[in-house]
């Protein structure tokens, strides 16, 4: 979904995007999904990133831009969902309940 309404291209939002002083850094930027679809289009996105050999991970409709080719290392564990996790008490986290 292309924003008609605005001035820039696709090409030029994402040339402007990656052209900036954190990406020339190789450090991280940070975009709303729904901006990088109105301005660009999630497909053309994920191409260029693709092709500079970037990665990228999304978390609340935030995109997160790794703008190295580092590998990317959770330092947490992976998030389980709720039917991995399955039915807990008080008694499965050590914790007291108050009487």
């Amino acid at each position: 979904m292309q924003n008609r309404n605005s001035p820039l291209t696709p090409e030029v939002w994402l040339h402007d995007l990656f052209t900036s002083k954190a990406v020339q850094q190789g450090t991280v930027i940070r975009r709303k999904a729904r901006d990088i679809e109105r301005f660009a289009g999630m497909d053309l996105f994920l191409r260029e990133i693709h092709r500079r050999g970037y990665q990228a991970i999304e978390n609340s409709s935030q995109i997160i831009i790794f703008c190295n080719r580092a590998p990317v290392r959770w330092l947490t564990p992976p998030p389980i969902s709720s039917k991995e996790i399955g039915p807990k008490s008080f008694q499965d986290f050590g914790a007291r309940q108050s009487q």
